[in-house]
């Protein structure tokens, strides 16, 4: 029996789930899950990360106390540490999945980390939060020929969860090329469900070939796979989002470092700058640095939209802007708002160094996303199960509440 299926009842929340949208934030970074869930309404009750860099930039945004937000590893919070919320996020650390990574997968340094959230849900026994939303990037689906994802999904089912997944490029939503992968978890058994007819027919961008094909040869995981609506068309460009930067600005480049990096292009990619370069107008581009066969090689993108913003370890992730027209080249790196705006966090505030700054959101979530997601998954979710749970009290009430409806009945009119 295929997943995916015409939804018809959704499972309650279990007897424990908090009545609000309450959020605790792992892996929280510099804070742009929550500001995505924010808008659409959640409230993050606990925050954590390793980082204290990025942590310095969540505090600054959200005005963060002590109790909100605690610094360390993972691996030494206590559930006692953790408030009862609606909804925990897990953006654990990419480095061993991601396909540019050694792949070490999920026992590596980094990406083990989520082992340490497992344990963290799993103390939390009764008071384990009803839906979890996991973040990765899209090598996550291949790490270890699929055992990774494999072992996150069982991990999840082991406590109750049935699980559903699906991939979204940021481009839909802002001008830069950011696919990730994503997880929910939901507590209790599967919606009452009709089956579809094939894989094939349910095949989509947002669950593509290689997740669909997973889905369907995994039929032992505990799936609850709930339709979802198309992503919206991009309708914004890079250009839009740039900073009106004067040529004189000394952000730009001198011409010997421009030239420098001219010279580093492939004869395909000189030939899109030279296009860029002779017409009576601007024309803009952005370009990594990337080793090819030994060589550092300036690979420029001229479709309007920016290559995946990435930390700047070692300084290769730094995406470079490119300018073109009126017989010039000028360069310069992306600004620190740039990089907001290209995350979907325009208003941001920032006040570390440059490098910080691109490496806070260069690890982190397209806030529009995020808040698509809510808005038509979580918070559908969350409302369908807290209805449910509303009723079932009506029907069931507490003790307490039994006692109070009862002497309300006995009580003489003249005593209401």
């Amino acid at each position: 029996m295929s997943p995916l299926a015409t939804r018809e009842a959704a499972p309650p929340l279990h007897p424990h789930a908090p009545p609000a949208k309450t959020v605790a934030e792992f892996f929280a970074g510099i804070g742009l899950m929550r500001l995505g869930l924010e808008q659409a309404g959640w409230t993050t009750l606990f925050a954590n990360d390793i980082e204290e860099e990025k942590a310095a930039m969540y505090r600054m945004h959200f005005h963060a106390g002590f109790k909100e937000l605690a610094v360390g590893d993972i691996h030494h919070l206590r559930a006692n540490d953790i408030p009862t919320v609606a909804l925990a996020t897990a953006s654990f650390p990419c480095n061993d999945l991601s396909l540019a990574g050694a792949r070490a997968g999920l026992e590596g340094n980094q990406s083990s980390a989520f082992w340490g959230f497992i344990r963290i849900l799993r103390e939390m026994g009764k008071r384990k939060p009803p839906v979890v939303l996991l973040e990765n990037v899209t090598g996550f689906l291949s790490s270890k020929g699929g055992a990774d994802f494999e072992a996150a999904l069982v991990a999840l089912n082991d406590l109750g969860y049935c699980v559903d997944a699906f991939i979204i490029n940021a481009a839909h939503f802002v001008p830069q090329s950011r696919q990730r992968l994503f997880v929910v978890g939901k507590l209790g058994a599967p919606a009452s469900t009709t089956p579809a007819k094939k894989p094939d027919s349910w095949i989509s961008e947002i669950r593509p070939k290689a997740l669909s094909q997973f889905i369907d040869e995994h039929s032992a995981i505990r799936w609850d796979i709930r339709p979802l609506p198309p992503l919206p068309i991009l309708k914004h460009r890079l250009d839009d989002l740039l900073e009106d930067l004067s040529d004189n600005d000394g952000a730009w480049w001198s011409k010997d470092r421009v030239d420098y990096l001219v010279g580093q292009m492939s004869p395909r990619h000189r030939t899109l700058a030279d296009a860029m370069r002779f017409p009576k107008r601007w024309s803009y581009g952005t370009i990594f640095r990337r080793v090819r066969k030994g060589c550092s090689m300036a690979e420029l993108r001229t479709d309007g939209i920016a290559g995946c913003l990435r930390t700047p370890r070692g300084g290769s992730g730094r995406q470079i802007l490119f300018k073109a027209g009126y017989d010039r080249f000028m360069a310069r790196l992306l600004s620190g708002r740039e990089c907001a705006r290209l995350m979907g966090a325009e208003d941001f505030l920032i006040g570390a160094s440059l490098n910080q700054t691109l490496f806070g959101f260069g690890d982190a979530v397209c806030v529009k996303v995020i808040e698509w997601i809510a808005n038509h998954y979580l918070n559908p979710v969350f409302e369908e199960r807290a209805g449910d749970l509303r009723e079932r009290k009506d029907l069931n009430p507490l003790p307490g509440e039994r006692a109070e409806r009862h002497s309300r009945k006995k009580r003489p009119a003249s005593a209401m």
